[in-house]
Order: structure tokens, then sequence, then C-alpha cells
């Protein structure tokens, strides 16, 4: 491809709207272009690059035993209703009207689309198992689009679902799958960490994530460094300690004037953190939680939104907290009537805690459970940190951030009993087929790409996944052989079967090795007039900072024997 011909250009300043390294040389390099928010175009060097990964992709999807189908964007909303999802996925799900008044949806995952599909075609036990996926566009209606294809309402995903007649079935093709996923990222060029996550409104009892390290992922992962424990933080489960365990006391109110925080109480009082407890107000589905838990740990409000089986979770206003009969910073479960309470389970390991004393500038010590007070619901609602101890083995956990490429489900049989996706088994016993569902954004993933791989200078293309292999550079084309001779290597490197993107401008130097490093693609060959006073060309791989010279005759069979080596490494 000659860089005249191709469609999109390079920009020199920083795009004011982009906000991830990513969505600034995304932009910058020419290769998307934002229609609407969380809504963009792929031009031919982000398109070159997606479709590699769906290659790839395809092909451990196909080696994993996956066939490949196409299922409707369209969806009967319905069905989505049936399964509950409708209202779980709610204001995400991209809805319209046909002209029969008929309610559809713009399919966001296709597991209800899938399981009808399965209780059409699947009878037996002999039918199984089974893997089918898709690569396809899925819509999202996100709230706050973000990071340019990071976080988008269009995306391209692949998706593929599997079919067995138990448990033990599903253990195995989700290994499988978990296997291919590694396999995926390897052959991308990526560093994947595998972490415990949480279903989220997809479903399931058990999932993992895919996370690839970046500074600037929203995803915060803990993992244990002595006994390699990760989980995401929403999901992470952690030795809490425990607070003083003495005889309990006779309950005993403070006066606290001008005080309303734990750190500020902790102080006043001369008690650590952990022996206060915190009160921290809801609103879920539209109703009003107090939610109790130690007051040296904050609250994981996805924890607590399973723990609710809510939709929607959000805190509550000072107003709403106020309309409860509630004093914002002294308040306590102590005599609350008429509020649902749900505590974390961190104030049952320990005894005579300081809390607020349902009064201005008041608080009480020696408040013990259940002693003082009672709760819906006692659960683990606590966030994990880093510094905290590790449940497993009693190490301390470190983080790091890191942005979702991968997300695979073991989601049973609740959408088969459902929508009535059942087998004959080999005793003639009709069964629910068991089911696992596995995604990957392939925007995202290129996106996660350009996060873990650039510098100051612009991208740094992992060689698999690069628009192209080659950036033929000539300089100083008029008046000299430069451009004759460049004409001739880049037909030789063609006709190899390498992937050159040939910088055939009339510009300076200086323009064009700035864009060789914004566009990042992964081997420079330049040719000037003094590399030809050698005979030779300048070879630089994008990542390294040391070039070297290759001589002119044979260059088509040297470089691609570069290439074949670094692509073994």
């Amino acid at each position: 491809m000659r860089l005249t011909k191709l469609f999109g250009k390079t920009q020199r300043e920083i795009p004011a709207e982009a906000d991830t390294i990513s969505h600034q040389l995304l932009l910058r390099t020419g290769m998307i272009s934002q229609l609407a928010a969380g809504v963009y175009s792929y031009l031919p060097l982000a398109w070159h690059s997606l479709k590699k990964i769906e290659n790839i992709i395809r092909d451990e999807m196909d080696k994993a035993g996956g066939q490949e189908i196409t299922m409707p964007v369209l969806q009967p909303i319905e069905l989505w209703e049936k399964t509950g999802r409708a209202q779980a996925f709610g204001p995400i799900l991209f809805k319209l009207v046909d002209r029969r008044e008929r309610t559809l949806v713009l399919g966001p995952t296709h597991e209800e689309v899938v399981t009808d599909l399965a209780a059409h075609f699947t009878q037996s036990y002999r039918d199984l198992p089974l893997m089918l996926y898709q690569i396809q566009t899925k819509f999202r209606d996100e709230p706050r689009p973000r990071g340019g294809l990071i976080r988008v309402r269009e995306f391209m995903m692949k998706d593929l679902y599997s079919f067995d007649i138990d448990e033990a079935g599903l253990d195995i093709s989700y290994q499988k799958m978990l296997q291919a996923y590694k396999n995926i990222y390897a052959r991308c060029g990526l560093t994947a960490l595998l972490v415990e996550a949480d279903s989220g409104a997809i479903g399931g009892k058990d999932s993992h994530e895919f996370i690839l390290p970046a500074e600037s992922g929203e995803d915060e992962v803990i993992y244990c460094h002595d006994c390699k424990y990760t989980a995401n933080a929403e999901k992470a489960q952690f030795n809490k300690g425990k607070a003083k365990n003495d005889k309990p006391l006779r309950i005993e109110e403070m006066a606290t004037p001008g005080i309303a925080t734990i750190e500020a109480v902790a102080n006043f009082l001369k008690v650590p953190q952990s022996q206060t407890i915190k009160a921290v107000f809801y609103i879920a589905d539209g109703k009003f939680v107090f939610v109790v838990i130690r007051g040296d740990l904050p609250v994981n409000e996805i924890k607590l939104k399973n723990a609710l089986h809510c939709q929607e979770l959000r805190m509550a206003t000072e107003a709403e907290i106020i309309d409860q009969r509630i004093v914002p910073g002294a308040a306590s479960p102590i005599g609350i009537k008429g509020v649902k309470v749900v505590a974390d389970d961190s104030i049952t390991s320990g005894t005579n805690f300081v809390a607020g004393g349902n009064k201005p500038d008041t608080h009480i010590k020696n408040v013990n459970y259940p002693r003082d007070f009672k709760a819906e619901l006692v659960t683990d609602i606590a966030l994990a940190r880093a510094s905290d101890t590790c449940a497993k083995c009693g190490g301390k956990f470190q983080s790091i951030h890191g942005i979702e490429v991968g997300h695979i489900f073991k989601l049973g049989s609740f959408l088969s009993q459902t929508l009535g996706a059942s087998f004959i088994d080999a005793d003639g016993v009709s069964k629910p087929i068991v089911m696992g569902s596995y995604g990957i954004g392939l925007g995202r993933l290129l996106a996660a790409a350009i996060e873990q791989n650039h510098d100051d200078k612009g991208i740094i293309w992992p060689l698999p996944i690069a628009p192209y292999q080659i950036y033929l550079c000539p300089l100083y084309r008029d008046g000299t052989k430069v451009g004759e001779i460049a004409e001739k290597i880049n037909g030789e490197l063609e006709v190899a079967g390498l992937e050159v993107l040939f910088d055939d401008r009339q510009e300076s130097p200086g323009v064009k090795f700035n864009d060789a490093d914004l566009l990042g693609i992964p081997l420079r060959v330049t040719i000037s007039p003094r590399t030809l006073e050698k005979k030779s060309v300048e070879v630089k791989w994008r990542m390294e900072k040391e070039s070297k010279l290759l001589p002119i005759e044979g260059i088509a069979s040297a470089i691609k024997q570069l290439i074949a080596e670094k692509s073994a490494k």
C-alpha cells in the first residue's frame, strides 16, 4: 500500500476529546473516526489489524471444536423478558419498535438466541457436546462511552457458546476455551492475566476475565505474589482480620461534637478504625438500604448489588437519608425500624465497636452484633485492596490496573431450562442442556494492544497484529536513484509475500520518521543516498533503538528471514 493512496491522515496534535493513550493514537494515526458518542468507523489501517485479530480468533475457535454461524442482530424482546435479562441489562439494552408495534432488541450478546437455536436442533445426548460461535457487531447503550474503542455502544465481538450434557462436560468445554483464549493472546503478541471475575448481567456461577495490564485500565486486578491467586477487585476474597474480641460491655453513649467521619471518630476516641462500625446508604431498585461494615473496610458495590439481587444501585443522597429520619455522620442500625439493613460479615468477628448515636454529635461505645441490632442479610460485601491479606496463603495482596479483553462464563442450565433447550439422555430421560458463554471484543483488544504497546512517539505494534509488517521509507527521492531503487525493493518485498506500507510521499526525513514511529509498523526499511553509497538499506525494529545495514542484493529474502526470526520468538 502506498501512503499517498492510503485513506486516512496522520495528525500532529493530540485530539482534545481523546481520554486514553489508545484513543489519542488511534485518532492521530487515522485508524478510526468518530461518528457519534461510542460509535466509530474503522479506517484501512485499523481494519487490517482487526482482520488479523479476527483470523487468529477464528483459527483458535475452529481448533477448539467451534462451528461458526451468524445469528440475527434483531431479537424479539420476548426472549429477553422470558429469561429476565431484559431487566438485568436495563437501559444498556437498545430497543426499537417495528411497524407492527412489536418491540425488538439490538443484540448486546446472543445467549437467548443461541439457546433458542439449541432448543430447535438438539434432541439427543448424541448431539452433544456442541460449540457454536460467531464474530458479529453488538450494541450496548453505554451511559458513558469512553476511551475510544475501550467502551463503545457499537462493537465487534466473538461470542462462542458451549452445550454439554452435565457439569463435568461444561468443565471440559470451559478448559478448552480457557486454553484457546490463552493461545489467542499469545499469538497476538500480548500479555494477558487470567482473573476470577463477577458474572454481572450475563449470569452464571463461575466466570473469569482476561486482563491486559495497562496503567490506563479501569479494571483493578488484585493478586497474591506468593500463591498466585488473582481476581478482579470486584470479586476478590481476602482475610479481613479481626477487631478486638473481648467480653461484650454495656453500651455507653459518648459526646462527639463536630465529629462525623470514621477517621475523626477513631482519633477522638483513640481506637483503631477496625473497632468502629461504618454506615453507608444506598438506593437499590428504588428502595432504601442501610449498609453496615467495619470502619476500616470499603464497600464493594458489585458484591452488594449481587447480594441484593438488584438491577440498579446508587448511593443515597443526603436528602434521601434524612427522609428516613437518619442522621448523616452519626448513624447506626441501633433502633432503626422500617429500613432494610445489610451488614458485612466483618461486624461478626469482634466486640465492643463504636457506632453512630443516631443523633447529632453523638456516638455509642460497646456496640455488639447481634445483641444490639439485627441485619436482614450478613454477607461479604467488602472491597479487597492492595496490602490486604490473601485468604488462601496469608500473603499480602498487590494490585495492577488493566483492560478486560475477554470474559468466559459457566452459565449452567438456567437459560436452557427457561427456554426449553433439553436433550434425551442415554436412559431416555429429558434433561436441560448445560451451557457456557465465551466472549472477546475485537475493537477493545485492538485498543488494549496499543495501551500495552506504545511510547511517547507512538504505537509499537506487536508483529502478528500490525497493519503492515514493513514501513518502506525512501529519503531524498528527487534527483537521486532512491526513488527507482525503492520502487524495485517494494516490488520484491510484495512478491515475497511481505506486507509493505510504502511511504512514497515527497516529505522531509523528519516528517517520515515521525510518522513511522507514530504508526508503529514493526520494521522500518530506510533507503537514502547515504545507504545507496554502501549498496545497502537501513533496517530498524520499532521496538529497538539500534539500526543496521543490509545489502540491497537479496534484500527481500533477508527481510523475510528477519521477520520469521522475530515471529518465532
